[in-house]
């Protein structure tokens, strides 16, 4: 598709549905992260209509949306009890914000090129599993953690897997029969006959989803066991009146600028904030069935803008986050029209219709992330990464088992430690290989070193001479050579030495064919520079 094709006008009939799914899946994940952070709901909701509306305007980002991120409720705990009063918090979270620019001109952003292939579907795997575990206990009325925590350990003491458990003793038969009749509406919505009718492309099956569900939830009133609790519908701050909503903005505290905590938390948000703003990129960049390239550097510069106004008006930090994005992706979104609709449908519903999003059952919404995570996670893609081999299927594997045992970065590091094994790996079995011509007696070994012959390659290639046959002729080729380390070339060194006592025939190809290099300017080159020397000139 052409750039004139990717014109939000031409997209507004995918971008709007996708839109009104964003955001009713972002409402409850702000309010839940908030008040997890100790925070005022509604920092929630600032840092939710931030990230929809400011970051997504400086953003090239086409289909990532930015808002809490349940990944920094534990930094935020720790900062607001560290600096005092949550004036003061807001101090720092501008102060990262500023920090995040930065990053964006020293070209940080590069850093989110070196995630590998394996890892970051691991991490949307993880994810997609992590969400349907997570929604389990919301769609059978068992509210006890807060929306939007995906840690394994939870911080009311329970983990992911025992919480399944006790939601058995805690079952709610209005909110799981709201779950039940949800989830069959998005599966018919996923009928080829039904996409083919005009009314499922005007309205998403996930707003049919929601007002079934608030239809429902009204209707249980009074029935008893079917009666859907407060507890488990949304929970939106009502304001009674126009300035009353505006009351609930808060301003930092700009006399906590001397206590050094603020700086000690402003650099941990920035640093972890960018890490997972890199991550979701990386990943949403994947499932963008168009494969467009977002500008990780000024990525960085539009978390950190959105970070300044987050701050300066009572918001939590913000972050480019994986659930809202990839709920954007699989709801249509094409352009970045969607995540910034979704902001300002954040604005309006704050000020205009609380009381009425709080009728909608957390069921409803469990039901839609259910399908969120299934198509993160579907089962032909664990069958896929096996068939491409161990070198990409164990760390894929590993990303999974790390996220849903640990949490979102500890996960990926995981996966980055396997994935960085294998490449050592690889690196130690081929640094050369070995032939003989013909397989005779008279013809003689060739061993051909590769580009980059490290330290990490010493072991192998010492166990290789060690093999070769005394009394044959050895040819060491390194015409190909670009990085010799020095530990290498005192190896082969040592190993000429010896050669004539084992009645070898050894011969340096590529370096003893220069007549400018002798033995000692060859060796004390390669100490110094760490490169075969063929190609250059003899020092003066």
């Amino acid at each position: 598709m052409s750039k004139q094709d990717f014109h939000f006008l031409h997209n507004l009939k995918y971008d709007v549905p996708a839109s009104i799914v964003v955001f009713l899946v972002a409402v409850p994940l702000c309010l839940g992260i908030a008040l997890a952070s100790g925070a005022p709901l509604f920092a929630g909701i600032i840092a939710g209509m931030i990230g929809g509306i400011v970051v997504t305007s400086f953003s090239d980002s086409q289909l990532g949306v930015s808002g809490p991120a349940a990944g920094l409720v534990v930094i935020v705990v720790g900062a607001i009890n560290d600096i005092g009063a949550y004036e003061g918090f807001l101090l720092a979270v501008m102060i990262a914000g500023i920090i995040q620019i930065i990053l964006g001109y020293l070209k940080a952003g590069i850093i989110g090129y070196y995630f590998p292939s394996s890892v970051i579907k691991g991490m949307l795997t993880g994810i997609g599993l992590i969400i349907i575990l997570k929604q389990i206990p919301h769609s059978m009325g068992y509210d006890g953690d807060y929306e939007g925590d995906f840690s394994f350990f939870q911080p009311d003491g329970q983990n992911t897997f025992t919480e399944l458990i006790n939601a058995l003793d805690y079952i709610s038969y209005g909110a799981l029969t709201v779950t039940i009749v949800s989830v069959l509406i998005l599966i018919l919505y996923e009928q080829p006959f039904i996409k083919k009718l005009s009314f499922s492309r005007i309205i998403p099956g996930p707003l049919v989803v929601v007002i079934m569900g608030i239809l429902m939830s009204i209707f249980f009133q009074g029935s008893g066991e079917l009666e859907i609790e407060r507890e488990h519908l949304v929970s939106l701050p009502v304001a009674a009146s126009l300035s009353d909503f505006f009351v609930q903005f808060t301003l930092p505290d700009f006399s906590y600028w001397t206590n050094t905590n603020v700086y000690v938390a402003g650099f941990t948000i920035a640093i972890v904030a960018s890490i997972e703003t890199l991550l979701s990129v990386e990943a949403v960049d994947k499932l963008d069935p168009y494969k467009r390239i977002t500008p990780t550097s000024r990525e960085l510069k539009a978390q950190g803008v959105g970070n300044i106004l987050s701050g300066l008006i009572g918001g939590l930090p913000v972050t480019q986050v994986i659930v809202r994005s990839s709920a954007n992706v699989q709801s249509g979104g094409r352009t970045k029209a969607s995540a910034f609709i979704h902001g300002i449908f954040l604005l309006i519903s704050a000020i205009l219709i609380p009381t009425f999003l709080n009728l909608i059952p957390l069921a409803s919404l469990a039901a839609i992330l259910f399908l969120v995570g299934y198509k993160l996670a579907k089962p032909v893609l664990f069958k896929e990464m096996y068939k491409a081999g161990y070198s990409q299927f164990l760390p894929f594997m590993v990303t999974i088992l790390g996220i849903l045992f640990t949490d979102l970065l500890l996960g990926v590091a995981l996966g980055m430690a396997v994935g960085i094994f294998y490449i050592l790996w690889n690196n130690l079995k081929t640094p050369y290989h070995v032939t003989m011509e013909h397989k005779t007696p008279d013809k003689p070994y060739y061993l051909y070193l590769s580009e980059d012959v490290s330290f990490l390659n010493k072991a192998a290639l010492m166990r290789t001479f060690n093999n070769v046959p005394d009394g044959c002729k050895l040819i060491v080729d390194a015409s190909r050579t670009k990085h010799m380390h020095p530990d290498i070339m005192e190896l082969i060194e040592d190993f000429r030495a010896n050669a004539d006592a084992r009645g070898i025939t050894f011969k340096l190809k590529g370096i003893d064919e220069s007549p400018d290099w002798d033995s000692e300017h060859r060796f004390h080159h390669l100490v110094l520079h760490g490169v075969a020397p063929e190609n250059k000139k003899k020092p003066v």
